[in-house]
């Protein structure tokens, strides 16, 4: 009751943070801000991150929509140019890639407006539309963004890459929705979105090849690898619940390290805490444009999210009717594909607008694609989170939920959690894990008789000549063709959960998760960053990590976290060493001989972690991805894969494959072409705005690709990999937490927050997370802005 007394106390003390209602507010230098009804608190701490306090949803987004604006207004202001399909427009049909993708792109999203996609998904009711307090919440950030480009001037933004742009204008609630309804489908229908927009039949007498498209013929087997799942495309985290029996304080922990690309606007993440009081009091980070936390904690819950390894989507093959190549054949009987015509307005080399008319084309199994479009055959694509608008719903149950069996009552009330798995853990200091994620209900009966296997042009598809190769359904599914809670894989432990983007089987080791539908685990073989990541647990666990005694701290979690350990060298790395101390001089893939003695020399000398000042890193990634597309790992592999030990294989480098030797030659090469030495750090060449990065991507818990090849990771080349870190404590005196968003709170090259964190991440340094009103109060860096909407 002690612990509940002084949460109602706070809450008290909260409330009168909030000045009433007035004709006038006051921001951090005085100035006049706003009038109005509804009162909102922005105070920023330490790098600029936000804490919204307001007393109602309206308020809350008013709130968070002009903070995010403040920090990252073209940003936004650029997606919502995509989603209303306007950037022939503004920038021409071509776009970067100089093939039209503008023009597609547009076509696919004017469709989706014009067919009001979006709108008949929020006409419905909750659960299945969005509630009564996320639409006040979207139209207040809808409405505080507007206010900021209202108050600023799109002539004066701060931020170059937008000031005065004719881009920059006004946006809707039905903008925002657009955001959540993309980035809930982002693994599997909009990364074909120009391809969906650029359908088009073959031309007569093109026989039985396709007429256009067959340039990205390959482009779905890339996305859509395997039978028929979609790969979570440029996503990737480390997650880890770790309960009362794997701490030494006995109180549960959570990490939280998202992969994800650095430059993508709705794959960036934005830190922020969100508090009505006595409603909702959260804390973490969201995509961009979205109006909640999606990954963080409250008083008592924490949880996280990895990207799924389960299917979310099917690519189905259409036998198209002979003579006509938008008909084709279910069940014996011809259907006709449904065409939408479009107008899209392009702008051309001289600044002149004209409007084109665009097709697009759709079957029973959803649009069809132009790659591979041919006489015979068409392949379209259904999506699993097609109808999906309830993801809101679900991230802000979780963020009001107190304990595990709340967040368990929340996806399954919701069912809207898009593509990711769930790790989450209470101050009870149980754990639990889950998928569930939005999964084609397809039986494996069914994976093993509809599906069509691959070929040289196509990728694997289901047969969509008969209904039998459609999804089923489940009893407890709030919408049809989905798996229900009842089949979704879940876990519940007292010591920890842990997952790298590996299947669900492995959550545990000590339990294995077996038996489920195969779209579940479409690839049940760890990597070496999952097998690296439940290393690190066991050996925490019994304190053979050279962090000091058993069981995880905050401190040890931390550094666990950021000790940049590569598990490829850590297994292989004396093998290569032992190969070139044997044959100093190796023949290159072009046939030159190469001296490898100063090479052989720096792997021997490298402490095999991906830190910025390492030496041998740098050299290790680029000899280890050679040696990759050298072939499968298993080929070359001292010890292949073994199912009986799916922990530790497969491990070692066979120095006598004469593969791995030209990998370490034409690294070699490489370096001398670039006129770098072999024992260059990895943070000379590895950077982002100049700044050195960690990590690696080849056996790395600490992800991180910035372009270490061509020597820079500064935009436009970009960066992939961690992103927002979060290691937090659940205590019974409240959470503590420290946090990391590398890439910094603001996307304007001219913030001062748009490197100040990347700055700690090269540093291995972390934020010291403020989470109570006097912990927020109490920062020396604070400043305050009071709006009233």
């Amino acid at each position: 009751m002690a612990a509940v007394a002084a949460t109602l106390c706070l809450t008290s003390a909260t409330v009168a943070l909030l000045p009433a209602p007035s004709s006038a507010a006051t921001g951090p230098g005085g100035e006049t801000v706003a009038e109005g009804g509804h009162t909102t608190r922005i105070s920023r701490t330490e790098y600029g991150i936000p804490h919204i306090l307001a007393r109602d949803f309206d308020g809350l987004g008013y709130g968070y929509g002009y903070a995010f604006a403040q920090d990252n207004v073209c940003e936004l202001a650029d997606q919502v140019v995509t989603l209303r399909g306007e950037r022939s427009q503004f920038f021409g049909p071509d776009g970067e890639s100089g093939e039209g993708s503008n023009l597609a792109s547009d076509t696919y999203y004017t469709g989706q407006r014009r067919a009001g996609t979006v709108q008949r998904l929020l006409d419905r009711k909750a659960p299945l539309g969005p509630t009564a307090e996320l639409r006040r919440m979207v139209e207040g950030y809808a409405a505080g963004y507007n206010r900021y480009l209202r108050d600023t001037g799109v002539g004066k933004l701060p931020d170059p890459r937008c000031k005065g742009k004719p881009w920059v204008r006004p946006i809707t609630p039905l903008d925002l929705w657009s955001v959540v309804y993309d980035v809930n489908r982002v693994t599997a229908e909009v990364p074909l979105a120009p391809d969906i927009g650029d359908a088009k039949p073959p031309a007569a007498g093109a026989g039985g090849t396709a007429a256009s498209g067959t340039s990205r013929a390959t482009a779905a087997a890339s996305v859509i690898p395997g039978a028929q799942g979609f790969a979570t495309a440029g996503v990737g985290s480390n997650g880890w619940a770790l309960g009362r029996d794997a701490t030494r304080t006995g109180n549960a922990m959570v990490l939280a390290n998202p992969h994800l690309p650095w430059t993508v606007g709705n794959f960036r993440l934005y830190q922020v805490q969100l508090t009505i009081p006595g409603t909702l009091d959260v804390s973490g980070a969201g995509l961009y444009g979205t109006p909640l936390v999606e990954i963080g904690h409250n008083q008592s819950l924490a949880w996280t999210h990895t990207a799924s390894d389960a299917q979310h989507a099917s690519f189905y093959a259409l036998k198209l009717v002979p003579g006509d190549p938008t008909s084709y054949v279910v069940d014996g009987k011809a259907e006709p594909m449904k065409r939408r015509t479009v107008p899209v307005t392009i702008r051309d080399e001289n600044g002149r607008l004209s409007t084109v008319d665009r097709t697009l084309y759709t079957s029973r199994f959803g649009p069809v694609l132009s790659s591979a479009w041919t006489t015979k055959t068409a392949y379209a694509v259904r999506d699993a989170n097609a109808d999906n608008l309830r993801s809101m719903n679900a991230w802000l149950a979780m963020g009001k939920a107190r304990n595990l069996a709340q967040l368990r009552t929340a996806q399954n009330t919701y069912q809207g959690i898009p593509w990711t798995y769930t790790l989450a853990a209470d101050t009870s200091g149980g754990t639990y894990f889950t998928d569930s994620s939005a999964v084609p209900h397809l039986t494996d009966e069914q994976l093993g008789r509809c599906t069509l296997p691959a070929d040289n042009e196509t990728p694997a598809a289901l047969d969509g000549s008969t209904s039998a190769c459609a999804w089923g359904s489940d009893p407890d599914a709030l919408v049809p063709g989905i798996y229900g809670p009842s089949h979704q894989p879940k876990l519940n432990r007292t010591d920890y959960v842990a997952n790298s983007n590996n299947g669900p089987q492995y959550t545990n080791p000590e339990a294995p998760l077996t038996g489920l539908p195969g779209v579940y685990d479409i690839n049940p073989h760890l990597d070496q960053r999952a097998q690296l990541g439940l290393r690190m647990i066991a050996q925490r666990a019994n304190g053979t990590d050279g962090l000091g005694a058993p069981g995880f701290t905050r401190p040890t979690l931390r550094a666990s976290m950021l000790g940049n350990r590569v598990l490829s060298a850590e297994t292989g790395r004396d093998d290569v060493v032992g190969m070139c101390r044997a044959h100093p001089r190796l023949t290159a893939t072009d046939g030159t001989e190469v001296d490898v003695q100063q090479a052989c020399t720096t792997l021997a000398r490298w402490d095999t972690r991906a830190d910025t000042t390492s030496r041998g890193t740098a050299l290790w990634i680029t000899f280890f991805n050679r040696l990759l597309d050298n072939g499968p790992p298993d080929t070359w592999r001292r010890v292949p894969y073994d199912p009986a030990q799916p922990l530790t294989t497969p491990r070692g480098i066979n120095g006598d494959d004469v593969r791995v030797q030209h990998a370490l030659a034409d690294a070699v090469q490489d370096f001398t072409a670039r006129d770098l030495p072999v024992d260059t750090e990895l943070g000379a060449v590895q950077k982002w705005a100049g700044i050195p990065l960690p990590g690696c991507d080849v056996g790395c818990f600490d992800v991180a690709d910035a372009s270490p090849d061509s020597g820079t990771g500064t935009p436009p080349a970009g960066a992939f990999g961690s992103s927002f870190l979060m290691a937090v404590e659940l205590t019974p005196d409240g959470p503590r937490a420290h946090t990391l968003l590398t890439y910094g709170q603001s996307s304007n090259p001219a913030s001062p927050h748009y490197t100040d964190q990347t700055r700690l991440f090269s540093r291995k340094q972390w934020v010291t997370e403020r989470f109570t009103q006097a912990e927020i109060t109490g920062d020396p860096a604070l400043t305050v802005t009071t709006l009233h909407s």
